[in-house]
């Protein structure tokens, strides 16, 4: 399992080794072990799948507050998704700045959002699936987001509020600058 640093200092990009024959490859997308040799250390409890059947449904920008803020580490099954990653700690040196990264089936990539970062994704291809694991249950009281077009974020997302498919509640998010962040 490759490693790889993102500009926000937590946020990694997961590269599993994919073992290839005639018959399509296979790939250990998750070792405990493994990855506490790699300094990641996370207890994960729950899995999760999203399906999006169309092209720009935008699932985000989502968080959980404190007591039940959650790691997640994402990976696609099927189709392709912009990935990305808020950093939303106080006093970090890269508050409010984000990472995008693209996750496929083709690519195997997977991304690790810690606590303390709002998370969201975009579809780039028809009937996507989306699987990550995430080390706290979804906890209603706790549940929060942001505006995934807000301007201040400066995130491309590709598709623009009009063309964007969005729940309900994604569509009344707060903008980024009324957040009072839990996470220090």
């Amino acid at each position: 399992m490759e490693v790889t640093p993102t500009d926000l200092d937590g946020v990694v990009i997961l590269n599993p080794r994919r073992f290839g024959d005639s018959r399509g490859w296979f790939t250990e997308s998750w070792n405990e072990a493994r990855m506490r040799e790699a300094g990641l250390d996370l207890d994960f409890i729950q899995d999760n799948q999203s399906f999006s059947a169309d092209i720009g449904t935008v699932r985000g920008l989502h968080f959980q507050t404190p007591p039940a803020a959650q790691d997640k580490l994402v990976r696609v099954l099927a189709g392709a998704i912009l990935d990305v990653a808020v950093d939303l700690r106080a006093g970090s040196p890269t508050y409010g700045r984000h990472v995008a990264v693209e996750l496929s089936a083709g690519n195997g990539l997977q991304l690790l959002v810690p606590k303390g970062f709002a998370h969201g994704f975009v579809t780039r291809e028809a009937n996507t699936m989306v699987f990550y694991k995430v080390t706290a249950a979804y906890a209603p009281d706790c549940d929060a987001g942001l505006a995934f077009d807000d301007p201040d974020l400066g995130i491309d997302w590709g598709v623009s509020r009009e063309r964007a498919i969005l729940s309900d509640k994604d569509r009344v998010l707060p903008r980024f600058a009324a957040l009072e962040t839990p996470f220090r």
